[in-house]
């Protein structure tokens, strides 16, 4: 045992040196724009809030008013006794708004993808999956006897070369994230659309960084790429744009979604979502219907950002999306750029590996809509701050 716990101490003193320790903010306030942090407020541009919605007034009156109308929580898995109605018009209201047949709500997207895989496939069966999809869905695709292959991230070509190798299997799954959250960058999804259906495969989408704010009424992905009809399956999250909380969703075909139902295990055994998140969601998605407003402001605000820092000299990967990685490449200086900035009032983290690749460590920046102008130039302006003194502090080492 006590080698054991040397080699643990020792993995994680690794992790330190190399600047791929990752620790936690405290924070004393609601999520926002702004939140208290170390007893100072600081500008957060590191979270999922996209819409603004985590901390919005319709929101958290909607979930005040379900702890008094349906309770704290249910004690009990769904098909039990955890279905309230409101559940059923969560689903039901998902469907509408993704324009699918049918959905079926999960404790996390973590989850639905998790709970999908081994249900549909099995050793008859092959799945062609993006390599820089989430790591749900690896985890996900591990946990079903399915024939396993990767395609280049968004390489149609290695895409193709992939589902020709599989054109004996029973079931084809090709999978992808509509947006890779590292990246920002947007799936093919047209593309994938065509080949899927040139070889006879199913297409699955995680939409999680796309739900809510992407595509003309905020459907997503599919909705921008206009393939709607063409996926079968999508997976999406209530704990990013739609509200912030928790939970996720598989959506699609009547026919998927009802065998989930009956076979899903992080389903058939998770207690289900809580009464107040449930009725605060159904509150997000309305919000989402009724203005285009918060949307229009998220893309000003990532347009904003991009054309500062460009202007300034940083390395941005591009896009438009909304997350916007900063990239510096070595862990430790991406680590110290990071913790200038916190000191200059705006929060941002870190990303080293393993979460990217080795070389690519970066600010991953995220804009939301509920940042004004002014915050998005003082974020700029805390980013060249602190490049100044990183850099300044490694010409006097030198």
């Amino acid at each position: 045992m006590m080698h054991f716990a040397q080699d643990l101490r020792d993995e994680l003193e690794e992790m330190a040196a190399s600047g791929a320790l990752k620790g936690e903010s405290l924070i004393s306030s609601a999520q926002g724009a702004r939140v208290d942090l170390e007893q100072r407020s600081v500008l957060n541009f590191c979270a999922n809030n996209y819409l603004g919605l985590a901390n919005h007034p319709v929101v958290v009156a909607a979930a005040k008013s379900a702890l008094d109308r349906w309770g704290f929580g249910l004690s009990s898995v769904r098909f039990i006794c955890g279905t309230q109605t409101q559940h059923d018009e969560l689903e039901r209201r998902l469907s509408a708004f993704l324009r699918t047949d049918a959905t079926i709500l999960y404790s996390s997207c973590f989850d639905a993808n998790g709970g999908l895989f081994e249900v549909l496939l099995d050793e008859r069966d092959a799945v062609i999956s993006d390599e820089l999809n989430h790591a749900s869905i690896i985890d996900g695709i591990r946990l079903c006897k399915a024939e396993r292959h990767r395609y280049r991230s968004r390489d149609m070509a290695d895409l193709e070369m992939r589902l020709r190798a599989c054109v004996g299997a029973r079931r084809r799954l090709v999978v992808t994230d509509g947006v890779f959250s590292m990246d920002g960058h947007l799936a093919p999804l047209a593309q994938i659309c065509d080949l899927a259906e040139r070889y006879g495969a199913a297409v699955m989408v995680d939409d999680s960084h796309a739900a809510g704010f992407v595509g003309p009424t905020g459907a997503g992905t599919p909705e921008l790429a206009g393939v709607q009809d063409r996926v079968d399956i999508l997976s999406g999250t209530l704990g990013k744009a739609l509200g912030g909380a928790s939970g996720g969703y598989i959506s699609g075909r009547a026919d998927i979604v009802a065998l989930l139902r009956q076979r899903s295990r992080p389903y058939l055994f998770s207690n289900t979502l809580p009464p107040p998140v449930v009725a605060g969601s159904l509150a997000a998605l309305g919000l989402v219907a009724s203005s285009s407003a918060e949307r229009g402001r998220l893309d000003e605000n990532a347009r904003l950002f991009r054309q500062l820092m460009t202007a300034e000299g940083f390395d941005l990967v591009p896009g438009k999306h909304p997350i916007v990685p900063v990239m510096f490449g070595d862990a430790a200086i991406t680590g110290r750029i990071a913790a200038a900035m916190l000191d200059e009032g705006v929060l941002v983290k870190a990303f080293s590996y393993p979460v990217v690749p080795k070389g690519q460590a970066r600010i991953r920046v995220q804009l939301s809509a509920a940042h004004s102008d002014a915050d998005v130039q003082v974020c700029v302006r805390a980013f060249v701050s602190a490049r100044g003194l990183v850099e300044g502090t490694r010409r006097t080492a030198a």
